[in-house]
């Protein structure tokens, strides 16, 4: 079994990198993607899933994977293993939406979210996304692991957040690991479909800044879901 990290499209592979190495660290075939080149043009969609299609069979990776999808991934993890056919075993939704198929990023969002983000770009592009908030969420981090999740963070196209999601539904095991307050309706419903679940009292970029805690709430949450 190998586990494939899938960052939000809205950051890069930094943001997952020490959770890859604490998933090693635990003995366990772990692959960390990078698809920002995916994300840079529209139809976004389109583009993500046909690299992260070419990126897995590039890698030739052994037995059945499960998906972690971290933050923005979440609501993608059908579709990504739609590509993949009969190779996924389960999906894992990392602090992470959950699919809304067929609706866009901003259906799913307060409408006052979407204007603020839609007056601040520039040449049709967001702005990074640290700077979408306010404190900036990176600033309590060490600085050398600051810099490298900035610096990797995309400038996405506005377009991204109207693109309807892709209509995939995923019929197989899947599981939720919480790890923010931010995503506790993700994590409600998770309970209410009979997912299992772990919850931790962390934060949203705990797999950078912790990630220890985490690679062991997922490989529970693994276990439970393949039972």
């Amino acid at each position: 079994m190998t586990i494939v990290l899938v960052h939000s499209p809205f950051l890069g592979p930094a943001s997952l990198r020490p959770l890859a190495d604490a998933l090693g660290a635990e003995a366990t075939p772990t692959v960390l993607l990078d698809l920002r080149p995916s994300v840079v043009a529209p139809p976004v969609h389109q583009v993500l899933l046909g690299v992260f299609a070419d990126v897995i069979g590039d890698a030739a990776l052994p037995g059945p994977v499960v998906l972690v999808g971290h933050s923005g991934a979440g609501p993608l993890l059908p579709a990504f293993a739609d590509t993949l056919e009969d190779s996924v075993a389960g999906l894992v939704y990392l602090d992470a939406g959950l699919p809304t198929p067929g609706r866009s990023w901003r259906d799913t969002v307060p409408p006052e979210l979407y204007t603020r983000l839609r007056d601040r770009t520039r040449e049709g592009l967001l702005p990074r996304w640290h700077l979408w908030f306010d404190p900036d969420p990176l600033a309590p981090l060490d600085p050398a692991l600051r810099a490298d999740i900035a610096d990797e963070a995309p400038e996405v196209p506005l377009a991204f957040l109207k693109e309807a999601r892709p209509d995939v539904e995923w019929p197989g095991p899947a599981g939720y690991v919480a790890l923010s307050s931010a995503y506790d309706p993700d994590l409600t419903q998770a309970r209410s479909l009979g997912w299992p679940v772990a919850q931790l009292d962390s934060s949203h970029l705990a797999p950078a800044t912790d990630p220890d805690p985490v690679a062991r709430a997922i490989l529970q949450v693994m276990s439970q879901m393949l039972a």
